[in-house]
């Protein structure tokens, strides 16, 4: 626990890097276990969820090297280079871990069981198991949830429809996939992020990708031929980006640059709907980093308008929504986010921490089953917090505590390093202040 004051802020300046994409980290540690060879990743994520990915690898005898702290090397072993661990595999608290090594363990020829703390064993499960048991899978859940106990076997390629959009679900198919004996075809009915699709092409996997106005669909032939070993510069994670980013928006006088951030489409849900409400963020030197995109954002503080959120763009948007919450408290009007109840299922019930949190704060807030409304502007006050060891509601209620009237307390701000090690750091050295309790 780490308890922290924030102090009220009268503008944002200056340049800062972001720390490396957390699901990129996540995929090259997984998939660099799986190459013949060495792979390089540079400005790797050395967060929690990431560090949990990387501690699951060496379980199963995955040699990890760390030169520095956000470069890494993956000795990988080929596809059927693990071995079994000895004891449970605990993926901490990331879900990320877990539901990628349920696709990955599913085919290998020895059984595993993936475990974590508390937080983790709260989350569903069975949306991961259900479409890989279609692929001959054997996998236990515990009443839905883990620990999960994954016996290994021979897979065999399918056709799959996700009715309910989860990157995490595709990449855990597509890795089983690569286990099967017959191609193996995902549909999905609303875009989601598409890291593992651009990693396996890079890696010389036989992927093939097509997208209409209603569905995007891609087929992963059985793999014949070693995975290649790539060095990867891994670009800034836009979700740590947008806490900065939100903060100078709403923040009088602020004007920042954000460098060598990630854009990809599939992530960006945030930055379409904050322009949407008036945000004035120039995109500049657009550029590919690991076969992504990735430029430098100009942000300066703007009046923003409320809007409404739902469909496709709560899916490139998934993550944010702690952080939009703090934003709409500052537009005029009132925003409504319908079509999110994955919020609920989170690190947190995300709909009912963000309301209750802010409401403390005195936004005027409504929680729907599938969201929430926000009424704005609205002035916060001072109060005292939880983030409910939630990274993301943690950070974003830090951001809130920077346009309150007084100082807000804050119960503990340490989970942020699951995804943004150094946050504190970084809005310090931008201009935001703050006191350890």
């Amino acid at each position: 626990m780490s308890a922290v004051r924030v102090l009220p802020c009268t503008g944002l300046q200056g340049s800062t890097t972001l720390p490396g994409d957390k699901s990129i980290s996540h995929r090259a540690l997984l998939l660099g276990a799986l190459a013949n060879g060495p792979s390089t990743i540079n400005n790797f994520l050395p967060g929690g969820d990431c560090l949990a990915t990387a501690g699951a690898l060496r379980a199963l005898g995955i040699s990890i090297e760390t030169p520095s702290e956000r470069t890494v090397i993956v000795h990988g072993r080929g596809l059927n280079g693990l071995q079994p661990s000895h004891s449970p595999i605990n993926c901490v608290r990331s879900g990320t871990t877990m539901r990628l090594l349920a696709g990955l363990l599913a085919g290998q020829s020895f059984s595993s069981i993936l475990t974590g703390e508390e937080q983790l064993l709260r989350r569903p499960m069975e949306r991961v198991a259900i479409p890989l048991r279609q692929m001959g899978a054997e996998i236990q859940t515990t009443n839905g949830h883990a620990p999960l106990h994954i016996q290994g076997r021979r897979l065999h390629g399918t056709q799959l429809t996700l009715e309910v959009p989860s990157a995490q679900v595709k990449s855990a198919i597509l890795l089983a996939a690569l286990y099967a004996d017959s191609p193996t075809t995902i549909q999905e009915t609303a875009p989601t992020r598409d890291h593992t699709e651009r990693m396996l092409q890079a890696m010389g996997a036989v992927l093939e990708v097509h997208t209409s106005n209603k569905y995007r669909k891609m087929t992963l032939f059985p793999h014949r031929h070693p995975l290649t070993p790539l060095e990867i510069e891994v670009p800034g994670d836009f979700s740590s980006a947008a806490f900065p980013l939100v903060a100078a928006l709403i923040i009088p006088g602020s004007h920042i640059h954000l460098k060598n951030i990630g854009i990809n489409p599939t992530r960006t849900g945030l930055l379409d709907a904050l322009i949407q409400m008036g945000a004035s963020v120039r995109i500049h030197n657009e550029r590919l980093v690991a076969n992504e995109p990735a430029a430098d954002l100009e942000v300066q503080s703007s009046q923003l308008k409320a809007i409404e959120i739902a469909g496709d763009l709560v899916v490139r948007m998934i993550d944010e929504f702690p952080i939009f919450a703090i934003a709409a408290t500052q537009a005029q009007g009132k925003t409504v986010v319908r079509d999110a109840a994955e919020l609920r299922v989170k690190e947190t019930d995300r709909i009912a921490t963000v309301v209750t949190e802010l409401r403390k704060l005195g936004a005027v807030i409504v929680e729907r089953l599938d969201g929430f409304e926000i009424t704005g502007p609205v002035k916060l006050q001072s109060a005292a917090v939880s983030s409910h060891g939630d990274h993301r509601l943690a950070m974003a209620l830090f951001v809130a505590g920077l346009i309150a009237r007084d100082p807000i307390f804050i119960d503990d701000v340490a989970c942020a390093a699951d995804s943004f090690p150094g946050f504190l750091e970084t809005m310090q050295s931008l201009g935001a202040e703050y006191a350890s309790n």
